[in-house]
């Protein structure tokens, strides 16, 4: 049987870091973009990819090892329901990868790009059903669906990214162990795809739906196409437990890419709070001592995040 080469042993060999990229949406909105809308980021696959494509340079420029699609809250349900037919809506969740991969591509080709790093990688963002719903329920696991009906949702978008050219799959912002399951349901009939599972959680010891993070790691963690395991878009001062959870349990890579710190209200669709105090490459360093291989930013993050990990992380 034919093993596919995972595409992260190159960066973490002798012990090195893989550098994420941070927030898209974010981003796009400091840029002057209204992205109040259930498409969220992906509505610009459409109207602005351009905006798109400058977001993933930017980040590359900042250091990255690996930028994340614009694929997070793009589903062939939710194109449809903007009135797009399904050749339309193929093509845009298609095409999310490959903007990022002629990205990554033209700024590869730049010589003076190559100094001191390996070629970066492309991973097809998959975000949670919770997303699709708009309403906040990727921080609460409050679905309306069970696991077979997860996997429906899932199943023709994660095809289709798997399809599309990128490096691995990003499955990602998952806050309940049904949708994990549901997921890797399909990663374990997408012979030869890769990816990575991260979670959004509570506190440093659960996912938003309640189960005990260790546990969902000890359960995920045997399936080999599964390359890294870790949280995401969850506050930074749970990082470090949930990182020692899951260390307790697994010899696999562990990936951390949390949100700045601030709280999304899902209501108001606004972001309170505080960000994090620490300058990001020391919390990457945290977060690298307790277990993470894979480290970057999520929303409320930029590339001024990303440079401070390049600084403090790179070997």
């Amino acid at each position: 049987m034919t093993v596919t080469p995972n595409p992260l042993e190159g960066f973490l060999a002798s012990g090195g870091t893989v550098i994420l990229d941070g927030g898209l949406a974010t981003e796009l909105e400091a840029a002057g973009f209204d992205l109040d809308h259930p498409l969220w980021s992906a509505r610009l696959l459409r109207e602005a990819p351009q905006a798109i494509a400058s977001v993933h340079r930017a980040y590359l420029e900042a250091g990255a090892d690996c930028i994340t699609t614009a694929s997070y809250q793009a589903s062939i349900p939710a194109f449809r329901r903007e009135g797009l037919t399904l050749a339309e809506a193929e093509r845009l969740l298609e095409g999310s990868v490959t903007l990022a991969v002629e990205v990554r591509d033209a700024f590869w080709s730049e010589a003076g790009n190559r100094a001191g790093r390996r070629r970066p990688l492309v991973a097809a963002s998959v975000g949670p059903y919770g997303a699709y719903l708009a309403n906040g329920a990727e921080y609460s696991g409050d679905y309306d669906l069970d696991v077979h009906g997860l996997r429906e949702f899932h199943a023709d978008r994660f095809r289709r990214l798997a399809g599309a050219g990128a490096d691995l799959l990003a499955c990602e912002t998952i806050p309940s162990a049904a949708e994990a399951g549901a997921l890797c349901g399909l990663l374990a009939q997408a012979r030869g795809t890769l990816a990575w599972l991260s979670f959004s959680c509570r506190d440093a010891e659960r996912i938003c739906d309640g189960t005990r993070f260790a546990d969902v790691v000890d359960a995920l963690a045997p399936l080999p196409q599964i390359v890294a395991l870790g949280v995401n878009c969850t506050a930074p001062e749970h990082v470090v437990g949930l990182l020692q959870a899951a260390a307790a349990v697994t010899d696999k890579p562990l990936v951390a890419y949390p949100n700045s710190g601030e709280r999304y209200e899902p209501r108001g669709k606004t972001w309170t709070g505080a960000a994090a105090s620490e300058a990001w490459g020391a919390l990457g360093v945290l977060w690298r001592d307790a277990g993470a291989r894979l480290v970057g930013g999520c929303c409320r993050t930029g590339p001024a995040h990303i440079r401070s990990l390049r600084q403090t992380l790179a070997v």
